[in-house]
Formats: structure tokens, C-alpha cells, sequence
């Protein structure tokens, strides 16, 4: 199994809505990197939801649900998506800053790619954020 981040502002689209809408599809990626870790997710791995700009915490997790398809809102270029629905609400959320503040988490992506909106996650850094959160 491998271990995701996935960026959104909550006002465009919440953990709280993934949990009403039970699944989701994961589109308007636009960035190669992040399309390139789309494209390598699959089904059954954990995915951190992280809430930026407004929040800029970790409030949950997903699972992806289904592999990557060609993205459907594409006018041109080669973009992906995947399908991910809700696994579980984190107790409490983990801040960018208590992250920022975890030495053993010097080396996430979330600190070193901040702008990269699809991110790996060592399973290191995935059961230490669980460890934060105490869930």
C-alpha cells in the first residue's frame, strides 16, 4: 500500500463534503508531477486530506476507490483521475504548523512541495500524522 496528500480548499471542496457524497472524482489536476502521482495511486491507498489556504490542516483520510481514467474536464493535454471516497475523520485536525514544528517530519512533501497539490507520503510520515492527530 502507498500513502497520498491531496490538497483542496474547503470552500471548493471539503472532507465534510467527501463524507456526504461518499465518493468523489479527483479532477482539475493541472500539474505534471502531481498527475504523474494520480497516475501511480491505486486502489485501497490511504490519502491525507489536507484543507489549504483556509485551515491548512490535515482533516482526514481517503482511499482511492478507483485507478486512474482520463479526466473528463480536460479541453486538452493528457490529465488524469482517480476516484476516492472517505475512510476516516481524524480526531483532530494536524496543522501545517505542527507539521512544520515535527522535526521528523522535516522531509514531507507537504513542507518541501508546498504548492504541489498531489504528494506521497512516506508510511513514516502517515503514521506519525495519525500519532498527532490521535487517531
Amino acid at each position: 500500500m502507498n500513502y497520498w496528500l491531496v490538497k483542496s480548499e474547503p470552500s471548493t471542496y471539503s472532507f465534510d463534503q467527501l463524507l456526504k457524497d461518499k465518493q468523489t472524482v479527483w479532477d482539475g489536476v493541472r500539474n505534471f508531477a502531481a498527475r504523474n502521482h494520480l497516475r501511480a495511486m491505486k486502489k485501497g491507498d490511504l490519502v491525507l486530506f489536507y484543507h489549504s489556504n483556509e485551515g491548512k490542516d490535515i482533516v482526514g483520510i481517503a482511499k482511492v476507490l478507483k485507478e486512474n481514467y482520463p479526466d473528463p474536464t480536460a479541453k486538452e493535454g493528457d490529465w488524469s483521475v482517480v476516484e476516492l471516497g472517505p475512510h476516516k475523520q481524524l480526531k483532530q485536525s494536524v496543522t501545517l504548523e505542527q507539521v512544520k514544528k515535527e522535526k521528523r517530519l522535516k522531509d514531507m512533501a507537504l513542507i518541501r512541495l508546498s504548492r504541489l497539490s498531489v504528494q506521497p507520503v512516506k508510511q513514516e510520515e502517515f503514521n506519525l500524522i495519525l500519532e498527532l492527530a490521535n487517531s
